[in-house]
């Protein structure tokens, strides 16, 4: 994944895998979820989203919820996965006030 903790930038997809699980929700929910809040501009595929679902594991911004007996497991945001959240909006809405502050110059 080629997120940039440093800099903060997020790739979309991962940006809205995590605003997906601020409730649980299991694999296939998460890809209605992202296609159904894009209208239909990101849509994603099993492979990228579970390769995706593992490295937010591996960042410890994602867990598992609930029973994970079940063969639908289901993820939620962590306190660690809010935080980068949090810092991606303010990047993102500072990136929007430089290009609204250079088209009106």
């Amino acid at each position: 994944m080629r997120d940039n903790i440093k800099g903060g930038a997020l790739t979309e997809v991962t940006f809205f895998i995590l605003l997906s699980l601020y409730k649980p929700k299991h694999g296939y929910a998460i890809m209605q979820f992202i296609e159904e809040k894009t209208n239909g501009r990101l849509v994603l595929g099993a492979g990228t989203l579970y390769g995706a679902i593992t490295s937010l594991e591996e960042k410890g911004w994602i867990t598992l919820h609930g029973n994970t007996d079940r063969r639908k497991k289901e993820y939620l945001i962590t306190s660690d996965g809010k935080d980068v959240c949090d810092k991606e909006i303010l990047r993102l809405k500072e990136l929007v006030k430089i290009a609204e502050n250079i088209m009106e110059e």
